[in-house]
């Protein structure tokens, strides 16, 4: 497409589009990627594709194999568990930061939004309230003051995003509680409770990790399978 390559707005979309394939599994683990038909479907020229995969390829969210080409990551239960465990070690650090440097008037606009949009769970899936839990999260380590760690949080939650699907079908009944706890907590400017309802609130065991991966694989590539993807494109088994 003539002019793609010199438009930063196209790229960025282009970049989000292909984010949002890999990050979903929509192109499947370890699958590799035609980039012509990528573009095609994209409605873009491949110059364009090939920055945003070569961006992937730094955030992790893809592979490249010099000779081969580009793939999607694969779905790694031990991956995916070290990346738990960074998680926690992250907005430990940063809800400690934030007891110190948050203002009243943060502290209170995230309640405020959490009552107002992280409340009403009823008819909501599971990557709806997915998403609204990284949204809270990442406004949460935002009170910290340290813009590194927003974006360090923002890349763990995009690689860990397919799991939490499966997740948060079992955590729903508690998630909302644990918000409510940990606000009242920061509120209080008690780091200790805050760092102790966080990681009980994020930490995993790797045996539940691989539950998770294992119904993954199946919503993958099993079109009958029931949960998070189902009635979604992915669940009939979509490439990217």
């Amino acid at each position: 497409m003539p002019g793609e390559t010199m438009n930063p707005a196209s790229v960025d979309r282009i970049y989000d589009a292909v984010r949002e394939l890999a990050a979903s599994y929509a192109i499947k683990p370890d699958e590799r990627i035609n980039e012509g038909t990528l573009a095609k479907s994209l409605g873009a020229s491949r110059t364009p594709v090939r920055e945003a995969l070569n961006r992937l390829v730094a955030e992790e969210l893809l592979v490249f194999q010099p000779g081969k080409g580009f793939f999607c990551r694969a779905l790694d239960p031990q991956q995916i568990f070290n990346l738990y465990e960074l998680r926690v070690i992250l907005e430990e650090a940063a809800i400690t930061l934030a007891c110190e440097r948050a203002s009243d008037e943060d502290i209170e606009a995230l309640h405020e939004d959490l009552r107002t949009n992280g409340q009403n769970y009823e008819g909501k899936s599971a990557k709806e309230l997915v998403a609204y839990d990284e949204h809270f999260h990442e406004t949460l380590v935002g009170l910290s003051g340290n813009n590194e760690l927003v974006k360090r949080l923002r890349n763990i939650n995009a690689r860990i995003r397919f799991v939490r699907w499966f997740d948060m079908e079992q955590r729903i009944s508690v998630t909302r509680g644990e918000h409510r706890q940990l606000l009242t907590r920061l509120a209080a400017r008690d780091a200790e409770a805050c760092r102790r309802i966080l990681r009980g609130h994020i930490e995993k065991r790797l045996d539940q990790i691989i539950a998770y991966a294992r119904a993954g694989y199946s919503a993958l590539y099993l079109p009958d399978v029931q949960g998070p993807l189902a009635g979604s494109p992915l669940a009939a088994g979509t490439e990217g």
